[in-house]
This record gives C-alpha cells, structure tokens and sequence, in this order.
C-alpha cells in the first residue's frame, strides 16, 4: 500500500505552484494531462517505502508550459493554468480537501493582491516628488574629499577651550562626591 507525501500548494492567476514534501525521492514518477490529471510516484527512505498521489485538478492545464524540479527533499512543480483565472480549490472534487493537500502560505497571494504587471514596467507614481526624498545625487559629486562632507568644524571652533559634555559630567560627579578626610577634592579635566 503506498503512502501519500504531503503537497503544499499556491497559485497565480495564471500558475499553480506544488511542492511535494518528500525527503530523498527515489525512482520519481510525474504525469500530468491537460484535463488537470496529475499522478506522482516515488519511493524513498532507506526500506523504499512507496509513494503516490493520483489527483484531478480544478482545470485543465498547459502540460508543454508546466515544469518540474526534483531536490534532496522536495520535488517543485509549477503547472501553467491552461486559462489566466483564479481557481476557487486545486482539486476538481468539492468537499474537505486530503489530509495531506495543504496551502502553502510562503507562495500564497491573495487575488486581489496578486501585482498585475509582474516586471514592474508599468509603475505609477502619480504625482509623488522624489527630490523630496533627500537621497544623495546632485550636489558634490565632484568632490574629492568626501570625507570632510559630514563634518563641518570651523578651524577656529576646532580649538575652542569650551568643556566637552564627558568633561562636565565628570566635573559633577566630583563635586557630588563626597571629600576625602584630610583633603578637597578637584575635578580635574581628562
């Protein structure tokens, strides 16, 4: 008697993405007719213990357009939808889907979220600014010392004698202290 392997499934309007989990797939068996038949078979584990499942999807399928990818521990199939429409399930039966059919939320989109140009060709920004943005470009770019554009320090302000904030926090601290017997005690500058 064979066993089913899990099968993680999500579509596209024009795609259904299957990933059947299974470790270290032997003798791999796919067939898919255009009707949406799709049978797999394979043995894995050390004792090949046998595998299969015999499904009839939602649609028909584009056979010639689908492919398959088999991997150390799944085999990918990505069937091209024979029409660009959302299936309501993947199998054609209607009722509780098989314990081992589950959705695979990694691939899931929504089909109202589903981008409708995939190369992103077709963007619209509308009326959004991006000079407002403040990404860089433009202005000093010829510069050759671009690491003085960070820091803007006068030559006079460079030799300032003015406390750093470090030098007046330890100044406090000295005087919150309390003196020591037998002297004052002095904040000294670091």
């Amino acid at each position: 008697m064979s066993r089913h392997p899990t099968i993680k499934w999500a579509q596209r309007s024009d795609t259904v993405y299957m990933t059947i989990d299974l470790p270290d797939a032997k003798d791999v068996n796919l067939k898919l007719e255009p009707e949406g038949k799709f049978f797999f078979s394979a043995t894995s584990g050390v004792d090949k213990i046998p595998y299969e499942i015999d499904i009839d999807l939602f649609d028909k399928v584009d056979v010639n357009e689908s492919k398959a990818s088999i991997g150390l521990r799944n085999i990918r199939y990505l069937v091209k939808k024979a029409e660009n429409k959302w299936w309501s399930r993947l199998l054609k039966q209607e009722g509780k889907p098989p314990v081992f059919l589950k959705v695979d939320w990694d691939k899931w989109v929504d089909e109202d979220e589903e981008p409708e140009n995939k190369l992103g060709t077709d963007m619209d920004f509308g009326d959004f600014d991006f000079s407002k943005l403040n990404m860089g470009g433009g202005e000093g770019l010829d510069d050759e010392d671009d690491d003085d554009d960070d820091i803007d320090v006068d030559k006079d302000e460079e030799n300032d004698n003015t406390e750093t904030e470090e030098e007046v926090e330890v100044a406090a601290e000295a005087e919150a202290a309390p003196a020591p017997a037998g002297g004052e005690a002095t904040a000294t500058k670091a």
